[in-house]
């Protein structure tokens, strides 16, 4: 069983940053993959961004690039989201998820084994 805690969400400003954290627990593997995805209200679920766990192969939704940043820290066994620049159409519900086995289709919800509860993020303008 894998555990994922999301933290660091909160409100801020236009043009501002925030660093989310998802914490893993439980068993790991190299052919894990990581995902953040979000959810506004009233819209669908959508793909931000994700990381292979081992080998750091990083992917974006074109609506981040440039602005947000995936990484991983093994020792701590925490994956980051970076988030620089921040719009108000990036308000929504910030998910961590975790694949088993994942080598494509990165932006696929349903290819995500398991979910945190969220965390809230709110720019304001």
């Amino acid at each position: 069983q894998v555990q994922l805690v999301e933290s660091g969400g909160g409100l801020v400003q236009v043009g501002g940053s925030l660093r989310l954290s998802c914490v893993v627990s439980g068993r790991t593997f190299s052919s894990y993959a990581m995902g953040w995805f979000r959810q506004a209200p009233g819209k669908e679920r959508e793909f931000v961004a994700a990381i292979k766990w081992s080998g750091g192969s990083t992917y974006y939704a074109d609506s981040v690039k440039g602005r947000f940043t995936i990484s991983r820290d093994y020792i701590k066994n925490t994956v980051y989201l970076q988030m620089n620049s921040l719009k108000p159409e990036d308000t929504a519900v910030y998910y961590c998820a975790a694949a088993l086995i994942l080598k494509s289709n990165y932006d696929s919800s349903g290819k995500y084994d398991y979910w945190g509860q969220g965390t809230q993020v709110t720019v304001s303008s």
